[in-house]
């Protein structure tokens, strides 16, 4: 499978993310780029999820719809063409990393997943359901790590 180029100017790849971006901070989405998506490509969605919380993996971002002919969102803003869904907090759109305080670092995967037809998830999906979703729809996909500890 073809691999997508996902990257970050505020943070790299299994690098802590800024304060400013974390729930309480800011709580703004990070800045990201991507490339190498497939020309056939009708679909990106993006998750981001911690699978470190202690109640199982919790969502953090779910955008479904993206353009796959763009190539990244700024801070704060959704991905184009895409519409943001409901994360853990019960917020559409994005929600920052807020792991219990004393915990070791969680880590947040960005993943961004290039599909060959639309995918429909419910409004407030887990991450098992947007997995399962883009299963057998997986054109590429790529995967950008952070790492938060409070």
């Amino acid at each position: 499978m073809a691999g997508i180029d996902l990257r970050s100017s505020a943070f790299n790849d299994h690098a802590p993310v800024p304060r400013t971006y974390a729930w309480e901070g800011d709580n703004t989405s990070p800045p990201l780029t991507w490339s190498g998506v497939p020309d056939d490509a009708v679909e990106l969605v993006l998750l981001c999820e911690d699978p470190d919380a202690p109640s199982g993996t919790f969502v953090h971002w779910v955008v479904v719809g993206i353009d796959p002919r763009s190539g990244g969102a700024e801070a704060g803003q959704c991905p184009p063409g895409g519409t943001e869904l409901v994360n853990g907090f019960g917020e559409r759109g994005w929600g920052g990393p807020h792991p219990p305080p004393g915990d070791e670092a969680h880590r947040y995967f960005f993943h961004l997943y290039a599909l060959s037809e639309p995918c429909a998830l419910p409004d407030a999906p887990s991450a098992e359901q947007v997995h399962q979703a883009i299963e057998k729809r997986e054109l590429a996909s790529g995967t950008l790590v952070a790492v938060y500890q409070r």
